[in-house]
């Protein structure tokens, strides 16, 4: 009887034969079998667990094998076949035949498991390179539209209108969203480093993803709109976070020593595709919502997402496939050493969280700004969603000016570590937002400031950008021991989610509650009447809602509701060349008015398009849910002229009459407020309000995460004086020609 842990040999004398096969194997170090004794001897090689027992006849092979398949250089092959079923990567078994067994490694792989000893760029770098930019399309399209559409798209998603959501209400949920994303890479970090390895962990959930953007595709076809959002940006924040540190870590495991020193090149390669796709994403995307409408929008990034799965698994043969660890994983990261990386690391990316927490506003904060610029830019009109596809094109071009220009350049004067460089990056970003936060502050005076302020703003935070996120990607894969790659590169995630949550937190924090949040619509519509802040009905703090079937609210009546349509009447009508008043100016217009409870009224210009007047209610309080009021929004053509219906007209493609957004009011019957007149109608479109502002708004928002971000740089500085670097690099094997055919041992 034979008996060996080795290839599936099935002819007598297979220890034998083994014993000179393994060379010719392209396994000389990986699998070392260093003797082997006829007559019934055992011989185990501890260090790769590999044991020979023979007791059987037999001379050794000396003709040269080939280490994939099924030839010998004496032209014969028989002894050595490897069928499909047997490529698989498979634990330690016996498979026993008639007086003969064919026997297995205890665990064999069709794919490579260690880096090339090459000064080459491996070769499956190409492919990742592919995916990520075909699933940053899908992630960054998807994104640059979601604060848009919770505020202006999502109420009219069903068979009739809803209520709206506030930009504030909007910016917390995109933020959130964004947090879960970067959360949930701790999940996949967990799946490829201890129990499926990277490939298959990515190729699972990058199926969730794809189903995350289906369910956003069919949103309203059938059914509550807002849980199909919901459920679609859960399998979305589940899939694309999960993937997240695999990917990131999946290409430093291409690389070993010999060629370490192009890791730089190759995430900034990484990073490069990520913006290609970012860019044309953030281009195209909103002008399909504004055209096409959400179906469109979401649908052309889930049609992506399924084309970056298809390039990876393309790839599978082309990568190196470093196998999950399982337990030593768990004993690592348990470790004293595991422990400490963690530890340090943690410190250092929980500043480079605010960070976080001021760049992804560029989604939110800056994209609801933006409505209230003049976007006219480069020759063309810009929408307030697509100027985010400016942050990718000047990527493109920091990379290579930072790499080559700028970085050499300060080397001369002081050696620029990583630590260096992101604090470096905190302090630009600051300069970022004190430029947005300017912008602003033209805004809420009533101009109207051109795109340009942005575009500023972008090239210093593009400049943050560089210096913070891409040298803490590569960093995060160096400091981290081997068998945490995933959980550390998670790990910097992390601060992405952390700095996300600290911005939805805010934007939670400052919305005021609404009236209409503790009123119970009825069934099948009608009025109800709000007993206000004594909780007793027939005093002047009572509020009318109406309802419809379906559940949407207006404010009908109020006690002030007479004195702020006058005060409406008199602001509208100095309103001179399409400006309303300012806030000062505005005030002293509306002085002498008073509302029910003794208190003059207040003015706000919040934009050039629009003002806010308000009583402090009932409880004589200023930004409580008893104010009440009116938004009064002038109304302005929108201009034509797009980069795409520029593109779209010039190839002869009839454009749509009007935006999707006008044909689904028009559909859904929506028209004026009970509560204004038609000269009103024609020219202004007023909201009642009963609560529901927001305490932190205009210039003072901008301002406050400018000196949040202030305050963490200089910390930042003393933290990372005192931060020690470790690297750790993955280990090459001795290759030789067999690994073309992409077979080894782990």
């Amino acid at each position: 009887m034979i008996s060996a842990t080795f290839f599936g040999f099935e002819e007598p004398g297979f220890a034998n034969r083994a014993a000179s096969a393994a060379p010719v194997l392209g396994l000389s170090e990986t699998l070392k079998v260093a003797t082997v004794i006829s007559g019934g001897a055992a011989i185990a090689d501890p260090v790769h667990r590999v044991t020979v027992n023979a007791r059987t006849r037999g001379n050794v092979i000396n003709g040269q094998l080939n280490p994939g398949y099924n030839n010998t250089t004496s032209g014969k092959s028989r002894f050595f076949h490897r069928t499909k079923a047997e490529s698989r990567n498979i634990n330690l078994r016996t498979w026993q035949h008639t007086g003969r067994q064919a026997l297995y490694p205890a665990s064999m792989s069709k794919y490579r498991t260690s880096p090339l000893a090459t000064e080459k760029m491996p070769p499956g770098i190409p492919y990742i390179i592919g995916n990520e930019a075909a699933e940053r399309f899908s992630f960054y399209g998807m994104k640059a539209i979601l604060a848009v559409f919770m505020a202006n798209y999502l109420h009219l998603m069903g068979g009739s209108a809803g209520n709206a959501m506030n930009q504030a209400a909007a910016s917390e949920k995109v933020h959130l969203f964004t947090s879960a994303v970067y959360l949930t890479p701790f999940l996949g970090a967990l799946l490829c480093d201890a129990f499926l390895g990277k490939y298959r962990t990515i190729i699972y959930l990058s199926l969730v993803y794809c189903s995350g953007h289906a369910a956003l595709a069919l949103m309203g076809i059938t059914g509550d709109a807002s849980y199909w959002l919901l459920g679609g940006l859960m399998l979305i924040s589940l899939g694309s976070g999960g993937i997240k540190p695999c990917v990131s870590a999946h290409v430093g495991d291409q690389f070993g020593k010999t060629n370490s020193d192009l890791l730089t090149r190759a995430f900034n390669f990484f990073y490069f595709s990520i913006n290609v796709g970012a860019f044309l994403s953030t281009m195209l995307t909103p002008w399909l919502l504004q055209w096409y409408g959400p179906h469109w929008a979401f649908g052309v990034p889930g049609v992506l997402m399924a084309l970056a799965t298809l390039l990876f698994w393309m790839g599978r043969k082309k990568f190196v496939h470093i196998p999950a660890r399982g337990g030593p994983f768990f004993r690592e990261l348990f470790s004293r050493e595991g422990l400490v990386a963690f530890g340090k690391l943690t410190i250092i990316f929980f500043f480079v969280a605010f960070f976080w927490t001021l760049f992804d506003q560029t989604a939110s904060s800056w994209v609801f700004q933006a409505k209230d610029m003049d976007r006219h830019w480069l020759g063309f009109e810009w929408l307030p969603s697509q100027i985010q596809a400016i942050n990718p094109i000047f990527i493109l071009i920091f990379i290579p000016l930072f790499t080559f220009i700028i970085y050499p350049a300060i080397n001369k004067v002081f050696k620029l570590t990583p630590m260096r460089k992101i604090a470096i990056g905190l302090f630009v970003m600051v300069g970022g937002f004190v430029i947005i936060a300017l912008a602003q502050e033209r805004i809420d005076a009533g101009g109207r400031p051109s795109i340009a302020w942005q575009v500023l703003a972008y090239v210093v935070l593009t400049a943050a950008e560089v210096m913070v996120s891409i040298v803490a990607l590569e960093f995060s894969y160096t400091q981290a021991p081997k068998a945490m790659k995933s959980v550390i590169l998670a790990l910097y995630l992390g601060s992405v989610s952390l700095g996300n949550l600290i911005t939805a937190a805010v934007n939670h924090f400052i919305q005021v509650p609404s009236v209409v949040s503790v009123v119970k619509a009825p069934a099948g519509g009608g009025d109800v009447i709000n007993p206000g802040l004594d909780g007793k009905t027939g005093n002047l703090d009572d509020i009318t809602f109406s309802f419809d079937e379906n559940g949407k609210s207006n404010v009908v009546d109020f006690a002030a509701l007479a004195v702020i349509n006058e005060a409406n009447g008199i602001l509208t009508k100095s309103t001179a060349a399409g400006t309303f008043p300012k806030t000062g100016e505005g005030q002293e217009l509306i002085s002498g008015l008073r509302d029910p409870w003794g208190q003059p009224l207040r003015y706000k210009l919040r934009s050039s398009t629009q003002f806010r007047v308000s009583s402090d209610g009932a409880d004589m309080k200023e930004k409580t849910m008893w104010d009440v009021g009116a938004t009064v929004d002038l109304k302005v053509d929108e201009k034509g002229g797009s980069l795409f219906d520029i593109f779209v007209g010039s190839v002869g493609i009839a454009m749509p009459e009007k935006t999707w957004l006008d044909n689904r009011k028009e559909k859904l019957g929506i028209g004026s407020n009970s509560n204004t007149d038609e000269a009103e109608h024609d020219r202004f479109e007023i909201a009642f309000f009963a609560g529901g502002q927001t305490k932190l708004e205009g210039a003072s928002y901008f301002w406050f995460f400018t000196w949040l971000m202030l305050g963490a740089a200089c910390c930042f500085v003393l933290v990372a004086k005192f931060y020690k670097p470790r690297a750790y690099l993955q280990e090459e094997s001795s290759e030789d020609d067999a690994d073309k055919e992409e077979t080894s041992l782990a």
